[in-house]
């Protein structure tokens, strides 16, 4: 399998190469990745969806904060590329009972592992693994600050649906302040020139935004969803809140909820999203999440397509 992108003069080397978040990462490598996810996708489509190209390799998910749909996404998408997987968690680990996380990836690699995937709640975390181990390391998300791969689908789900995102008009709601999922969108959308406006509680918006990341803020959701072509709520990230950021959800709802009501400020046919977990009826109510606009549940099939062309890329995959 091969991929060329538009304008692209060169295939990008991907090969043994680490995905820490998306700024090291160029417009047309991003692009090139899409491509790959979109036949990946193909693949998924299939009666028989899985293919010999990963035979022989050994990829480890390492997951040391809790997740279920990120790891089970990993794990799948690496079975589905017939790669051998060991399942890391840290709840049943050594870890628990006082290991460094440098012993237990040194105690991994000894046992053959090709490349890590990995979650951690400490930001850097990947890096570390990859120093340890000497191996390419996906981020499955590192505490606060990013979650390429989750980025990666966000950008493919709206790519597959609408085309170029050049110009587009993108919004996102919630806990922004809190939130690893919109660091690394706002990094991928931009170099793709998507126009990007986050929208939430100032206490819950971090500073410095528009400087950092070239996007615009706004703390009024009308404003903010003025004429967007896509619309993306965050959870509420309660168990990252280490003070009272907000008086409640129910308060939170009132002026931030996705709604028909609120949408009506949308363009009519914009696209709805949100990178899961909901909660229903404080970020979005269901008839918003279940309605003929929302992609939600088409992001989580997109995010088995993009994991493999990563993992297919970065593991120098043959057909």
């Amino acid at each position: 399998m091969s991929w060329k992108g538009e304008n692209m003069t060169s295939t990008p080397q991907f090969a043994g190469r680490s995905l820490f978040d998306l700024d090291d990462y160029s417009r047309e490598e991003i692009m090139f990745i899409l491509e790959a996810a979109k036949g990946m996708k193909e693949i998924n489509l299939r009666e028989y969806k899985k293919i010999p190209t990963l035979r022989g390799k050994t990829v480890c998910t390492l997951f040391v904060e809790n997740s279920t749909r990120t790891r089970m996404s990993f794990e799948l998408a690496a079975n589905r590329l017939s790669a051998d997987v060991v399942s890391f968690q840290s709840s049943i680990s050594s870890l628990q009972k006082g290991e460094s996380l440098q012993d237990t990836v040194y105690t991994l690699n000894a046992m053959g592992i090709d490349l890590y995937c990995i979650r951690h709640s400490s930001p850097g975390s990947p890096q570390l693994v990859n120093k340890y181990s000497g191996k390419p390391v996906i981020n499955g998300g590192d505490g606060k600050h990013s979650h390429p791969t989750q980025a990666l689908l966000d950008i493919f789900s709206i790519w597959e649906k609408l085309g170029d995102l050049k110009g587009l008009k993108i919004t996102i709601v919630g806990d922004i302040l809190n939130s690893r999922v919109v660091r690394s969108n706002l990094i991928g959308m931009g170099k793709l020139g998507a126009k990007v406006t986050v929208c939430g509680p100032k206490t819950l918006m971090p500073g410095n935004m528009e400087s950092v990341y070239d996007c615009r803020v706004e703390y009024d959701l009308a404003k903010a969803l003025k004429d967007a072509d896509v619309v993306m709520g965050l959870r509420m990230q309660l168990e990252r809140m280490t003070e009272g950021l907000f008086p409640s959800l129910e308060e939170y709802s009132k002026h931030y909820v996705l709604s028909k009501e609120t949408l009506k400020y949308a363009k009519r046919n914009a696209l709805i999203m949100h990178p899961g977990p909901m909660n229903r009826g404080v970020e979005i109510l269901p008839e918003i999440a279940d309605s003929n606009h929302s992609i939600i549940v088409e992001q989580v099939a997109n995010g088995v397509a993009v994991r493999m062309a990563l993992m297919f890329l970065i593991l120098g995959g043959k057909a």
